[in-house]
């Protein structure tokens, strides 16, 4: 096995195009100011959280492998299709088992990003509250695909992270979004799912990857909307 075959896009190249026009689409709001202070809320820059969601996308073609599973036959070089989305199992040769793995776009800078926004707003109640509601919910939905690994409904950690965040706090509602659709989804969808990889006959189970990684993009997609809010409102109040 070579380290470049566990690299490949989570999704089929057309719904992967669906992820970057949006991240374009947001590039063109935040040209035009509607987003302008979006980012601000979030503790970022307008260019530096652009780099984030680039770097998430660009990110999610590496997966770091960081244990085995035994050796089972495995369904390889395929699209798998579930909820309507179409996502991408890697060819492996010489490889008669599964390889558990970390996606550097789906798992590792959604983490760091969350550990920053958990210290630089002191978030650690809500912030663990907000990550236990969103795990509970896609732990619960999450389901074991032959094949692919653990795969999540895309609109199910969007749905609940926007709804627990402005429940647990409209000022940092934002940060909150992105921390709680990152690691609630990686806790409750990946993670706590490992034990049933077994079997699956997936070559690769990538935590934040395939099955999941979509809805951690769009997660932080939803962190920036929410975080426009304010400004769109202030927006539209008539002047006293």
């Amino acid at each position: 096995m070579h380290f470049s075959q566990l690299q490949y896009l989570p999704l089929s190249l057309p719904f992967f195009s669906i992820l970057v026009g949006i991240f374009f689409l947001l590039l063109i709001f935040i040209q035009v100011g509607v987003l302008r202070y979006a980012y601000m809320r979030l503790g970022l820059s307008s260019g530096g959280a652009l780099l984030l969601l680039l770097s998430s996308l660009v990110g999610s073609y590496f997966n770091i492998p960081v244990a085995e599973l035994p050796g089972e036959q495995v369904e390889a070089g395929r699209e798998i299709t579930y909820f309507g989305m179409h996502y991408v199992v890697p060819l492996l040769v010489d490889w008669p088992g599964t390889v558990i793995a970390v996606n550097v776009g789906g798992a590792v800078i959604p983490m760091a990003m969350s550990v920053y926004l958990v210290t630089r707003y002191g978030l650690f109640l809500k912030g663990l509250i907000a990550v236990l509601c969103v795990a509970g919910v896609c732990y619960s939905l999450a389901e074991p695909i032959q094949g692919l690994g653990i795969a999540l409904p895309i609109f199910v950690p969007v749905a609940t992270t926007g709804i627990v965040a402005l429940v647990l706090s409209r000022e940092r509602a934002a940060p909150l979004a992105y921390i709680a659709g990152s690691l609630g989804t990686l806790l409750g969808a990946d993670i706590l799912n490992l034990d049933k990889i077994s079997g699956l006959g997936t070559p690769m189970a990538s935590i934040g990857g395939a099955g999941t990684f979509d809805g951690i993009f769009l997660n932080a997609v939803l962190a920036v909307l929410i975080a426009s809010i304010p400004a769109l409102f202030s927006r539209r109040r008539p002047a006293a």
